[in-house]
């Protein structure tokens, strides 16, 4: 769902229940950048959440960035590879978001970054949400993939 606030502004909430859904919130999170910093695993609630500059690909001939929070639910184990969390002020690009189904309903999610990182979440389902928190700020460039036209 997208709501209106505002004459200029599009404030994105999406929820993901299915891989269907988690595929349209890995399109909207596409490119979106983040500190290592900016990722929690609270294991007593299982969830893990990020703090997000999303790319809004919605007016991407606006080149605009937004502070968007990103969480999953039911997860049990997190694993990261590719990165380390003693370097906190590393910047990570993530490249997508995917379901790796294994006992139904549970399975992995796995967040790709560029550069070989990832984040595998060991979930006991899907649920995830995207929202944005705050206002848009201009961005020199829309990201590019090698081979893609947007």
């Amino acid at each position: 769902m997208v709501s209106e606030s505002g004459a200029q502004a599009r404030t994105l909430r999406l929820m993901a229940m299915d891989e269907a859904d988690l595929a349209v919130l890995s399109a909207h999170a596409q490119d979106a950048v983040l500190h290592v910093a900016d990722m929690l695993f609270q294991q007593r609630e299982r969830r893990f959440i990020l703090a997000l500059h999303r790319f809004d690909w919605l007016r991407a001939e606006a080149h605009l960035r937004v502070q968007a929070g990103l969480h999953f639910e039911h997860v049990r184990k997190a694993a990261l590879h590719g990165f380390r969390q003693d370097r906190p002020e590393d910047i990570l690009n993530l490249l997508s978001i995917a379901f790796i189904p294994g006992d139904a309903p549970s399975g992995e999610i796995l967040l790709t970054f560029s550069g070989g990182c990832a984040i595998k979440l060991e979930v006991e389902c899907i649920e995830a949400r995207l929202a944005d928190l705050g206002p848009r700020w201009p961005c020199k460039n829309a990201p590019e993939h090698q081979g893609e036209a947007r």
